[in-house]
């Protein structure tokens, strides 16, 4: 009697046969991202041995390129986006995508050397990490319709997709830190062109304009140098000026650092006399002497989110562009007093 033939096998097959979970196998076989290519491949391997069709299953993913503003990734904030890049390396590499970073200055971030760097290293997405794009940029783009993700970045048109911390609400609650601490008159050092940075604006602003009585002064930085010998050097002359300013809002910790050594340098007690709020949770905010009180910005997560995004997009290059932000979240320090409790 001739055997009967075997039926399709089972995804628990499978999984038994590669060593795998069946979720594991139920996700490679649906072509769900998030697996590393070596078990993707692995699985796809035992399913085609054990007869199971997989045909269309291993398309390859298509790559990515990131672009990082050059000013950006070699001067002060190297290490905000240092972060950012593990967590795109991290993403890529979970979701089998081929991934490669390049350094362009800002200025010469034009269609024609984008094309070539993207022709150069074989990528179909293209990540712009710190960089706004240009109107001829931006046209570009739309005309080809590149998948383009803005990372720590934001499209005020929403025609880009995009990932950003929560700029807004970030400004906003570090605003009313200090204002709940009893500050009315609080300095606020910024300046930049990007979107991002606009966002903290307008959350600080809305922070003071919510406390009747309060008031702000805008302190614009030139960037020329080091954030904070600038910012060290304009505190000292604002409190020269002795016009009764108790606090500072800072757009970063590296300005925060500076603001940090030119109120104690005049004798100033911190948090006592004068209380600051810086913005990223960059690693020397625990060196300073108190500790900054900050807000964190998850720069790991803001990279793979991006690469998620990047797929979707892949998936479906004719959906509605998301941006999606992450939240921001107060680090306590040592710059602000704590917020007082209501003993009973």
């Amino acid at each position: 009697m001739n055997e009967i033939k075997s039926k399709r096998p089972r995804q628990a097959d499978i999984a038994a046969a590669a060593g795998v979970s069946v979720s594991t196998v139920s996700r490679v076989l649906a072509n769900e991202p998030g697996i590393s290519e070596s078990v993707r491949q692995h699985i796809l391997r035992v399913a085609a041995e054990h007869g199971y069709q997989t045909k269309g299953i291993s398309e390859p993913m298509p790559g990515g390129l990131a672009l990082i503003a050059s000013d950006g990734a070699t001067g002060g904030l190297s290490v905000f986006y240092e972060a950012i890049v593990e967590g795109l390396r991290a993403g890529a590499a979970d979701a089998g995508m081929s991934f490669e970073v390049r350094l362009v200055r800002e200025d010469r971030a034009m269609p024609d050397v984008i094309r070539d760097q993207m022709k150069a290293t074989n990528a179909e997405g293209l990540f712009l990490v710190g960089i706004d794009p240009n109107t001829a940029l931006r046209q570009w783009i739309e005309a080809d319709k590149i998948p383009v993700v803005l990372v720590n970045g934001t499209d005020p048109q929403l025609r880009l997709d995009g990932v950003s911390p929560a700029n807004f609400f970030g400004a906003l609650q570090a605003g009313e830190r200090l204002l709940a601490a009893g500050h009315r008159k609080i300095l606020h050092f910024t300046g930049s062109h990007r979107h991002t940075i606009r966002e903290r604006v307008r959350g600080f602003d809305a922070a003071i304009a919510s406390v009747e009585g309060a008031a702000s002064r805008m302190v614009p930085m030139s960037f020329q140098g080091s954030a904070s010998r600038e910012a060290h050097e304009l505190m000292g002359a604002i409190l020269d000026e002795n016009e009764g300013f108790t606090a500072a809002f800072c757009m970063n910790d590296f300005i925060a650092v500076g603001v940090l050594e030119a109120v104690t340098e005049a004798g100033l007690r911190v948090p006592e006399d004068f209380a600051l709020v810086g913005f990223d949770d960059l690693p020397c905010a625990l060196m300073t002497n108190p500790p900054l009180s900050t807000m964190r910005v998850d720069r790991g997560a803001l990279g793979r989110e991006a690469v998620g995004l990047m797929i979707d997009r892949f998936h479906d290059r004719s959906a509605p562009a998301r941006h999606v932000c992450h939240a921001v979240v107060p680090v306590v320090g040592g710059t602000v007093p704590m917020p007082k409790t209501d003993e009973r």
